[in-house]
């Protein structure tokens, strides 16, 4: 077995870096072939070592963040703490075009039927309707 302190298994490393929030998660990221070391897919087990340059799927939009590994860590750390275990090489404006994206589909959501009317929403829709709700 690979010595931890130079190699840890790739679904143990993509869930203490918070690139997933379960390790189950990063598993089938891995065993679907998501995740990728230098364009080859990588299962769970594979051990990652430092200067490992990974592509990996983002939860919150459809594009893959490529990384360079700079720190193997075995446990789950803070955010701040986990973005000092890797480099990210993604483009900045792919990232900023999926956060827009992500912020716009949370805004119909919210503002799509959400069945029972709230108290400010009926005060509105009496304001609209004239004081009568229908």
């Amino acid at each position: 077995m690979a010595d931890t302190k130079h190699a840890l298994r790739a679904d143990k490393w993509l869930w203490a870096t918070r690139f997933f929030k379960t390790r189950s998660q990063a598993t089938k990221a891995c065993e679907g072939g998501r995740v990728k070391r230098r364009e080859d897919s990588i299962k769970p087990s594979t051990p990652l070592k430092v200067g490992d340059e990974l592509t990996i799927p983002a939860h919150e939009a459809n594009y893959f963040r490529k990384v360079t590994v700079t720190q193997i860590i075995e446990k789950r750390v803070s955010a701040a703490l986990a973005r000092e275990t890797y480099e990210d090489h993604t483009d900045p404006k792919i990232v900023e075009e999926a956060r827009e994206v992500a912020a716009t589909e949370r805004k119909l959501r919210l503002e799509g039927d959400q069945g029972r009317l709230t108290k400010k929403r009926r005060r509105d829709w009496e304001k609209i309707t004239g004081g009568f709700f229908e």
